[in-house]
């Protein structure tokens, strides 16, 4: 049965102001239950931590307990492939980190896609990495770091907490910029690598803030280079590789906030908003900073375009480095 004109263009607007109506009552309802945050790390560390920040005032927010779920394991597939799995209604999220699109280039057999997958709300915060030695290294800076790795090939000794991490790549990028060949040093985590380089054990860690600052600031460690963009607000006397002859250098870790794929948009912009919200608290970036952490809290969109540049520069890397996990 055809309909006269006007009668169907009424029912056409009907049918969507039925849908509207359907889509705000959505996001002012969310959440309807307990929302959970999965880290697919273990608890303690500065993601876990952060998790925990935000999670907080997420459920104060929304009047719906917000829990931290660790799944550790398998340079953080584990936990990443239960969220993509996970059902698209935003109340199972991810904070994950570099990683995160660094492993799509590492592992041959992902059983999920890291964008395919995933809905990207926010880079919530950045962690600076700093080119660190120990004190008895002959170096006092990154000229003289370079000078020395140049004068003895495969003399200079590099920590990395694992393959494909964010300190490992920057110490692989740092090698290519500057001509020089060193020796990386794997171990199974940031923390047994920076016991063994305030050891002497190894000579040098592209090391994060977190990890490295605290022995800076006790002369067990000594900053040559911050790897970031910008100087450091607390080491403000240390210069970034680029202000010391690499121009353009840059390796940072972060820390993202995905949902699954295919989570409604007007939950997805709820979630965005109000976890922008909570990024702005006076306690909230004080308590993020004392980690080390510098707040971002890009829009979905440019932490969609950040990710696929970050993707770019590390699978080149990667790939020019001939080197994978499996």
């Amino acid at each position: 049965m055809r309909l006269p004109r006007r009668q169907f263009l009424h029912l056409a607007a009907g049918v969507a102001a039925v849908s509207a109506t359907s889509r705000i009552t959505k996001a002012q309802t969310y959440p309807v239950r307990r929302v959970r945050i999965v880290v697919p790390y273990s608890a303690g560390g500065a993601t876990d931590v952060a998790a925990r920040i935000l999670g907080e005032k997420l459920g104060a927010a929304w009047g719906k307990p917000v829990v931290v779920e660790n799944r550790a394991g398998g340079g953080g597939n584990i936990g990443a492939e239960a969220v993509a799995r996970a059902s698209p209604d935003g109340h199972t999220l991810l904070v994950n980190v570099s990683t995160h699109i660094i492993n799509a280039s590492l592992y041959q057999n992902l059983n999920y896609d890291p964008f395919k997958d995933f809905t990207p709300i926010t880079e919530l915060v950045s962690l600076p990495l700093i080119l660190v030695v120990h004190p008895s290294v002959p170096a006092t800076t990154l000229a003289d770091f370079v000078a020395l790795a140049k004068a003895k090939p495969k003399s200079v000794t590099v920590a990395n907490p694992s393959i494909g991490t964010p300190s490992h790549l920057c110490a692989i990028l740092l090698a290519k910029v500057a001509g020089i060949d060193v020796v990386h040093v794997t171990y199974k985590g940031a923390a047994q690598a920076t016991t063994d380089v305030v050891g002497g054990h190894v000579m040098a860690m592209c090391n994060n803030a977190v990890n490295a600052l605290p022995q800076v600031r006790a002369g067990t460690l000594r900053a040559l280079a911050v790897a970031s963009a910008r100087r450091l607000a607390e080491m403000p006397e240390v210069a970034t590789v680029a202000e010391l002859g690499y121009p353009g250098f840059e390796a940072n870790a972060w820390f993202g906030l995905f949902a699954p794929a295919n989570v409604p948009r007007d939950i997805t912009e709820k979630i965005y908003a109000d976890t922008a919200q909570a990024l702005k608290m006076p306690d909230v970036q004080r308590n993020l900073s004392a980690q080390g952490l510098s707040v971002v809290g890009s829009t979905p969109e440019e932490f969609a375009a950040f990710l696929s540049a970050e993707h770019d520069k590390w699978d080149k890397l990667i790939k020019n480095a001939d080197f994978r996990v499996d």
